[in-house]
């Protein structure tokens, strides 16, 4: 069986990684970008306990290496931004090992270099045509700007992110979800003074500050706000000023923290990166079952719990061990799909905080019940090992 595998992201390299010199299976691999073009990629990004506990059970070596490259995740505290302390949760309550912290451009250092021999850089997926077999052939728009082919495939698999061109061109491109709030993302290089350490959320009404430190001293920043009735980010919104106001609470001085992050952004408000929080129909292959798609490629997701890398993470292990026993596509859809749903759908109800007419304090504190800590325990804890795969 021939696989091709369509960009380098955290699906795509893990998924690489395991089929590899895989007995019946010939693997190619295709990224856009040229070689250490991610060096300095994004900011930073939490990884689940979830996503650490797939790595060990099914590629170790990978987990070591993440594990050497990271901070550990083990607390998630909330405060308000004068900072009343609504929840403080020790991980290991409800998972069975701490989840990750790490910089973008490190992550994908460790997921790239097992598979950095048998990747094609500087391949932009233009087109897929099918051979006289009726196999998929990806027509590529290389880094030089020639077209290039290198055959017919038994199976794509898209790996392209959020935006994936392989989902656009087989299976129609999806229509996007919008949860109606603004997300910015900041990355401060140098955290010496940072009076915080692991993953903290600090709500001004329902405008939130999330942060915590990574590697490299450094500390990442995200905030959030709700948007107007026509869902749209407008030049207020992007000053200076209106950021100030949305985390300030009114009738109290900011907490250390909150007052250290105020100056951060201020000091950076030219490097902040702005979106829109949104989520897309999950769609795990091809109608004709021909392409096969792996994290935000098939189940982009709103950010609120931080899944979406983590299920990239599963995504890549996992449906790596199907194709590995001779499944298709539609079993990995049977794996992945139900487990998926339920993350998303819990991404969506977690983010109830931060939409207007919602009480910030009273949905906080609510988290703090057994209901939600359940919810954790089956978000965390639920991934199948190599037995019960073969169970399966």
């Amino acid at each position: 069986m021939r696989i091709g595998i369509i960009g380098t992201g955290v699906a795509g390299s893990l998924l690489a990684e395991r089929l590899d010199g895989a007995p019946g299976i010939e693997t190619a691999v295709f990224e856009r970008v040229r070689p250490g073009e991610h060096a300095e990629a994004g900011t930073g990004l939490n990884l689940g306990p979830n996503a650490a506990k797939a790595l060990r059970l099914h590629l170790p070596e990978r987990h070591a290496a993440l594990r050497e490259a990271s901070l550990p995740w083990r607390r998630w505290f909330v405060d308000l931004a004068d900072g009343t302390r609504l929840l403080d949760l020790d991980l290991l309550e409800v998972a069975d090992e701490p989840g990750v912290r790490i910089r973008w451009s490190e992550l994908y250092r460790v997921l790239r270099a097992p598979v950095a021999g048998i990747t094609r850089h500087g391949h932009a997926l233009e087109a897929v045509e099918e051979d006289a077999a009726g196999r998929l052939v990806p027509v590529f728009r290389r880094a030089d700007g020639e077209l290039a082919r290198h055959g017919g495939f038994d199976l794509l698999v898209g790996g392209d992110g959020r935006y994936s061109q392989l989902r656009a061109l087989t299976a129609g491109v999806p229509e996007p979800r919008q949860l109606g709030v603004c997300i910015w993302r900041l990355l401060v290089p140098d955290a010496t003074d940072c009076p915080f350490d692991d993953y903290g959320q600090w709500f001004n009404g329902n405008a939130r500050l999330l942060a915590f430190r990574v590697p490299g001293n450094a500390v990442y920043v995200a905030g959030t706000f709700p948007l107007g009735e026509d869902g749209q980010i407008t030049a207020e919104h992007r000053g200076l000023d209106y950021q100030r106001r949305l985390f300030l609470p009114p009738d109290a001085e900011p907490s250390a923290d909150v007052a250290w992050m105020l100056a951060q952004i201020a000091a950076r408000f030219g490097e902040i990166h702005w979106a829109r929080s949104a989520d897309a129909p999950m769609l795990r292959h091809s109608p004709d079952g021909r392409a096969l798609f792996l994290g935000d490629a098939a189940q982009a997701m709103v950010p609120t719990l931080g899944q979406g890398a983590t299920q990239a993470v599963e995504d890549g292990v996992l449906a790596g061990a199907v194709l590995r026993a001779g499944g298709d596509v539609r079993a990995v859809a049977a794996l992945r799909d139900p487990r998926v749903g339920f993350v998303r759908d819990l991404s969506w109800a977690a983010s109830d905080t931060l939409l207007p007419g919602v009480d910030s304090v009273a949905g906080t504190r609510k988290k703090n019940g057994e209901a939600f800590r359940a919810e954790l325990r089956r978000l965390y804890r639920d991934v199948p090992g190599p037995e019960e795969l073969l169970a399966a």
